[in-house]
């Protein structure tokens, strides 16, 4: 199997852009906001300016590659076409950055950066290892993404909405909507997409194509993911339950 050259990739550009959109928005665009959150909000900027874009490309890459749209024909397995190893490559330079953004000013925050590493194997070893299995990791991707605009914008509104009662009130009215549409996406769709995949490679479908060590990591990885996902969320509908209820207790009394 033919290893991809780094030199064949834009993954320095990629990286460059996601540096230039984490200075654009820590120095410019959220000048005036307070130091204690504007270094998170500035990573909310870059994952918005990497999941929506992100999303569009990995559903057009996917759907251009394959014969069938139906989610039993797609081939996990088919070579990586030029499109899809860009996508790729333009999602590996965002971890990467926002990876460095936690490494170096949220060290403590582990879940986070254990999630970006093993986003990265994943990726990393997709490209530049096997060549194989694009669909495969831009589905989950899609999957991963497709909440972005979401919760960024409800992520956004967190930090702000002590200054502001405008962000008070969009915090308010996005958090069940967001928890909602999160829950759905991760804790249906995605296992959905995950069972798919694994019965693909447990039957053997994929021809030896995608080795056994990256088969069972890449699964471990997702399975984890979902999990971790799963519990982030189910932490947010508790808390977003018990301050209901504080704010019940308090209108009684």
């Amino acid at each position: 199997m033919e290893i991809p050259k780094l030199y064949d990739s834009h993954l320095l550009v990629f990286t460059f852009f996601f540096i230039f959109i984490y200075c654009l928005a820590y120095f410019v665009i959220l000048k005036h906001w307070s130091k204690k959150y504007r270094a998170e909000a500035s990573s909310c900027v870059m994952s918005l300016a990497h999941g929506t874009p992100a999303v569009f490309l990995a559903l057009f890459s996917i759907l251009k590659s394959q014969k069938s749209i139906s989610l039993n024909q797609l081939n996990f397995a088919s070579p990586n076409t030029a499109l899809q190893n860009m996508v790729l490559e333009f999602s590996t330079a965002y971890f990467l950055m926002d990876l460095f953004h936690y490494i170096v000013l949220i060290p403590v925050d582990v879940l986070f950066i254990a999630h970006h590493l093993a986003t990265l194997y994943v990726l990393l070893t997709c490209r530049y290892v096997l060549g194989h299995g694009a669909v495969a990791i831009l589905g989950f991707l899609f999957l991963a993404e497709i909440t972005t605009l979401c919760q960024n914008t409800w992520s956004l509104a967190r930090y702000r909405k002590v200054d502001s009662k405008k962000a008070a009130k969009v915090y308010e009215f996005l958090s069940p909507i967001f928890f909602a549409y999160y829950t759905m996406v991760r804790g249906i769709l995605g296992p959905l997409f995950a069972y798919k995949i694994g019965v693909f490679f447990a039957s053997g479908m994929d021809g030896d194509l995608i080795p056994l060590w990256a088969r069972i990591s890449w699964m471990v990885v997702t399975v984890c993911t979902i999990g971790a996902s799963l519990l982030w969320i189910m932490n947010k509908w508790l808390a977003l339950y018990r301050d209901r209820i504080k704010k019940e207790v308090k209108k009684i009394s």
